[in-house]
């Protein structure tokens, strides 16, 4: 059975925080029309003016450091919004516009009242985002990804009400509480500690590391197993650093750029292949025992992919899909039920990852995560050399990190 939480309750930390009299920059997704039906770029992400908040009750205060742009931001940015809330989330109370920003560090700036002793002012941290009630059968369970009301710091972070008495009916209401801003703040639970010999910048990287982390975790896989791993993207390179520190001796991956195939080689890959010119399911089965793979990873969403993987996979394989996907796909339950091959899904990470891959990285088990960073700018140019960059180039870019005002 998995472990109860032991958080309590979360209503107090939850709460919206109050704001001080100034106002601070902070890059925030304003929906709308989609991207894809008419280019208003600037309509929907803005570099701006929003309320400065400080720290309720339970809660601290963080100056961003650095902080990563990640897929889900970027699916919002194109067609959102969807994970982003469009009505009052039932936790947070708030809805678009929002700051974005999930993947972040910092330095703690301010404490609330009843925060525990153990943190002090000057500390160096990174933020486990997931928003949950701590009250729910799931979070009951020890699954707080899974919180029946979950959201995220960054896409459904809280909104201020006593700021928004101030200036509502303007074009600057006050959501806030994402990594790409000057301050945000949030609950303590969420807060994790960085050791001195691990940089902030890579610190900015614990959170997609800990979603392949968590990825493989939750497979049943074993050193000994051979393993497919669809894209070689942030995510399908944080799936093989994990497998690469849990020993795994085939790491096989699927990948079109190349760019990406040559980082998925040097991050550990055995065997990197390409789905537009190798036949995907005929080279697993040749380099896996004439059988095909135990494991398959999908990190890329791609109806293809997962035909791929699927098919790939020997009797009693597991296909693990960790993929956000944009539209349905199609999908024929007699390709697992004949060789009894199993589906799974993962959701971002549970309980203790974030400390575990901050403990994987610190003792160079993760020793090759700083190279996913592929670009740095400030949070003036994320539209245009973030946002953008990430569509125009995506081929060679991995992770760009925006450079916040904390400490570096």
């Amino acid at each position: 059975m998995p472990a109860t939480t032991q958080d309590g309750d979360h209503s107090v930390a939850n709460k919206p925080a109050p704001t001080t009299d100034g106002t601070m920059k902070a890059v925030r997704f304003h929906g709308g029309k989609t991207l894809r039906e008419v280019d208003q770029s600037q309509r929907h992400l803005r570099y701006e003016d929003i309320p400065e908040p400080k720290c309720g009750q339970g809660q601290i205060k963080i100056k961003p450091a650095w902080c990563g742009i990640c897929g889900s931001d970027l699916h919002e940015y194109l067609g959102g919004p969807s994970i982003c809330p469009t009505s009052p989330h039932p936790i947070t109370g708030e809805q678009v516009p929002v700051t974005f920003g999930h993947e972040f560090s910092g330095v703690i700036e301010e404490l609330g009242k009843g925060v525990a002793e153990k943190w002090k002012v000057g500390d160096r941290v990174c933020v486990q985002p997931i928003i949950y009630d701590g009250d729910c059968g799931a979070c009951q369970d020890g699954l707080i990804n899974c919180c029946y009301k979950n959201g995220f710091v960054g896409l459904s972070g809280r909104i201020c009400r006593s700021a928004m008495l101030r200036i509502i009916n303007t074009d600057t209401s006050p959501g806030w509480g994402g990594g790409l801003s000057d301050h945000l703040v949030v609950p303590e639970y969420a807060v994790v500690k960085i050791p001195d010999n691990i940089g902030l910048d890579v610190a900015a990287l614990v959170e997609p590391l800990a979603v392949g982390w968590h990825a493989v975790n939750a497979s049943p896989f074993k050193p000994s197993d051979s393993v497919l791993v669809l894209g070689g993207g942030p995510i399908g390179l944080a799936v093989i650093q994990a497998l690469r520190a849990r020993g795994c001796k085939q790491i096989i991956v699927s990948e079109v750029s190349q760019m990406r195939k040559e980082f998925a080689k040097e991050f550990g890959a055995h065997h990197v292949l390409d789905p537009t010119k190798d036949d995907i399911v005929a080279k697993c089965r040749e380099l896996a025992d004439g059988q095909g793979v135990n494991v398959s990873f999908d990190a890329a969403g791609v109806q293809a992919g997962l035909d791929q993987a699927i098919l790939a996979l020997r009797a009693r394989g597991t296909h693990v899909n960790i993929a956000i996907w944009e539209k349905r796909c199609n999908f024929f339950p007699n390709d697992l039920v004949f060789r009894e091959k199993t589906y799974m899904a993962v959701a971002t990470y549970v309980k203790g990852d974030f400390e575990d891959v901050i403990s994987a990285i610190s003792d160079g088990r993760l020793d090759m995560c700083k190279k996913m960073i592929t670009k740095r700018i400030g949070l003036d140019e994320v539209v245009e050399e973030g946002f953008k960059a990430l569509i125009k180039d995506k081929d060679n870019q991995v992770k760009i990190l925006v450079r916040g005002s904390g400490q570096i």
